[in-house]
């Protein structure tokens, strides 16, 4: 998988900030497992606490999911199919996956045009792995 640019990375943190926003529990394992993917997925590594920082501003002045989607749309399928894993990972780490969770990763994969079935495969990968 390439890494991502400050501006790309903006996005898709902020996206998951969303995703793990949705259930109003911000808990710090979310917190971990998305700046585990900043520090893997960044060019910069030095950049890892301003892009969180960034990230989480962006995220709260912004309500509109094609904010966040735009930069994921562009984006590779192996890419896309990273950030779902990622999202995936923030939903079910409280081992709990409501409605607007798994209604969000239905929107989500529509609008960056990512098979609902591939993205079912990755979060039933997932839970066996818990």
């Amino acid at each position: 998988m390439s890494k991502f640019d400050e501006k790309e990375i903006i996005g898709i943190v902020a996206l998951l900030i969303h995703a793990a926003k949705i259930d109003e529990i911000y808990s710090e394992k979310e917190k971990e497992i998305i700046f585990n993917f900043i520090k893997k997925n960044l060019k910069d590594n030095t950049l890892s606490e301003k892009i969180m920082n960034e990230a989480e501003k962006f995220e709260s002045n912004s309500n509109q999911l094609l904010n966040y989607t735009k930069v994921i749309k562009e984006s590779s399928m192996e890419n896309k199919s990273k950030i779902i894993e990622q999202l995936w990972k923030i939903l079910i780490s409280d081992n709990n996956i409501d409605q607007y969770e798994s209604n969000l990763m239905r929107r989500i994969c529509g609008l960056i045009y990512f098979p609902d079935k591939e993205s079912g495969e990755i979060k039933m990968r997932l839970r066996k792995l818990k």
